[in-house]
């Protein structure tokens, strides 16, 4: 099954990392040492495309961090 996403598209994982921690940075994540929520926004590995990729999901409070997303289509598994 294929799934339309609109967010941001990453070729590696260090650069998927990089990014959820702008945005964790961007509003002071975590609070404390202790804090529950370390990150604003998490990434996916889209793991059955060729070539593999990584993806973080369209919200609009990230948006002044990472600009302008995109619509790209990611391969899930049948259920």
């Amino acid at each position: 099954m294929t799934e339309i996403i609109i967010g941001y598209k990453y070729t590696t994982e260090a650069e998927a990392i990089a990014a959820r921690k702008q945005c964790a940075d961007y509003y002071g994540l975590p609070k404390t040492p202790t804090c529950e929520t370390i990150y604003w926004v998490d990434y996916s590995e889209a793991s059955l495309d060729t070539p593999i990729f990584w993806y973080i999901r369209f919200i609009e409070s990230i948006e002044v961090v990472l600009g302008e997303s995109e619509t790209f289509s990611v391969v899930f598994e049948d259920i």
